[in-house]
């Protein structure tokens, strides 16, 4: 038996607060009704998926028990009576969480185990032993596992899930937990109408209430093993939930390259399918194990839904924590948004100081086009003026006081001009008609045809 219990306490399991039998949904509480609200407001404001609503409706609502009694009720298990034990959470200060009503004087061990990766919700594990050490009647952690298709699947942490990789009847599952427990599978055992009916009316509300499919499935069956000399007989018991959540591909915008121009894209769509099973075991003694079985199947016995104090405090908190992550992913995109318009000023700023750059080279370069332009334009005018001279046989000389300029014949080389506008021209170099000629003369110089030196 502790091969058993190192096998199954090494899963990460689901919410659990249901005892150990088939289920029946009790009429919400006050308090119930409140936790709803609350989770409708936060699938409504899209801090949580539909699929986490439904998971938290369940866990609010608590697993269908197969017992009738919605809460601990007075009941004769043996001439030695009963009583309530309660499983605790340590998270909320070891606050009352889940009662389980056992035998008066078996011993009892239980513990709340919170979320995992595969099942989202805290879960019971609690074994009640009758005082010989021989019997006991244990609920099992809530075993989960997934499959399916498509990107979300592959997003999604399947630590502590177990390794199965597709659908599995109830029974099946039995099978396989008899082979993990190390015990002979005996038979199927017929699972009573009354027990499967609230379990499949829990499903078909569960897929009302949300968008995914929904599965219930109940399956009993017995089991034996040998514990020293002991021939031991038990029965396991496992109410199977599976979901089947389909999502379609999510649109993006295609990387832009040359010649393929940025577009919406739609990825491949998700089917993600998950079971979880909660299994209850019961085993004593052969020759003790039918009365075992009648003892344990009085109405009120076994474990029960979660108090309404505890429901409502887990659920505030879970809600609590949304919004406060809620909250902190909202303040991070303000942050990434502020941070985002900072750098996109900077990255104006700079782009519009290369522009005014760019637009001061530009101009730069167009003046000095512009100038070379012109002093093409004015060298090609001076040497037509030049040719104009010399066709004509004449030149152009500028007198240096007046900064006239006259066309002279180009006969001479010596050109002077009087303050009456007369003309003296010589090839003597050392003429100078001042002092024999009346008037002042002034020596003139020769210049382009334009009149540029």
């Amino acid at each position: 038996m502790k091969l058993r219990i190192a096998i199954v306490t090494g899963f990460v399991i689901l919410f659990s607060a249901c005892g150990l039998y088939s289920q029946q949904k009790a009429p919400a509480s006050s308090a119930q009704q409140a936790q709803i609200a609350a989770l409708k407001d936060l699938r409504d404001s899209g801090a949580i998926t539909a699929q986490e609503y439904e998971s938290k409706l369940q866990a609010i609502q608590g697993p269908v028990k197969t017992s009738t009694a919605a809460a601990p009720a007075p009941v004769t298990a043996s001439a030695g009576g009963t009583r309530v034990e309660y499983i605790k959470d340590p998270t909320l200060n070891d606050m009352n969480a889940i009662p389980v009503t056992i035998p008066a004087k078996w011993r009892f061990q239980g513990a709340l185990f919170q979320m995992g990766n595969c099942v989202r919700e805290p879960f019971s594990v609690w074994r009640a032993t009758s005082p010989d050490g021989l019997s006991f009647f244990e609920n099992m952690p809530t075993l989960g596992w997934v499959w399916g298709t498509g990107p979300a699947l592959g997003s999604m942490q399947k630590d502590g899930c177990l390794p199965l990789q597709g659908a599995m009847s109830a029974q099946d599952f039995l099978k396989y937990v008899s082979s993990l427990l190390q015990v002979e599978y005996l038979a199927a055992e017929p699972v009573p109408p009354e027990q499967n009916a609230p379990a499949q009316k829990y499903a078909r509300d569960m897929e009302a209430s949300g968008k995914s499919k929904w599965r219930a499935e109940l399956a009993r069956a017995s089991v034996r093993y040998k514990n020293g000399t002991f021939a031991m007989k038990g029965l396991l018991k496992v109410t199977m939930y599976c979901t089947e959540a389909v999502s379609p591909g999510v649109q993006s915008v295609s990387p832009w390259s040359p010649g393929h121009p940025a577009s919406m894209v739609t990825g491949p769509p998700s089917t993600v399918d998950q079971c979880n099973a909660n299994v209850s075991y019961l085993t004593a003694a052969e020759s003790q194990f039918t009365g075992m079985l009648q003892q344990w199947n009085v109405p009120g016995m076994g474990g029960q839904l979660g108090l309404d104090a505890w429901q409502t405090a887990w659920t505030q908190r879970y809600v609590n924590r949304v919004r406060q992550q809620t909250d902190a992913t909202i303040a991070a995109s303000n942050a990434q948004f502020q941070a985002q318009q900072v750098y996109f000023r900077h990255i104006a700023e700079v782009q519009q100081q290369m522009h005014e750059q760019f637009l001061a080279t530009m101009q730069a370069g167009t003046d000095r086009s512009m100038a070379r332009a012109a002093q093409v334009a004015n060298s090609n005018h001076r040497m037509a003026q030049d040719w104009v001279d010399y066709s004509l046989d004449r030149q152009t000389v500028l007198d240096p006081a007046t900064g006239q300029v006259s066309k002279v014949s180009s006969s001479y080389s010596q050109t002077w001009v009087n303050s009456s506008g007369q003309t003296f021209q010589t090839n003597d170099v050392n003429a100078n008609p001042n002092g024999s000629l009346s008037g002042n003369w002034t020596k003139q110089q020769v210049v382009h045809g334009d009149g540029a030196k």
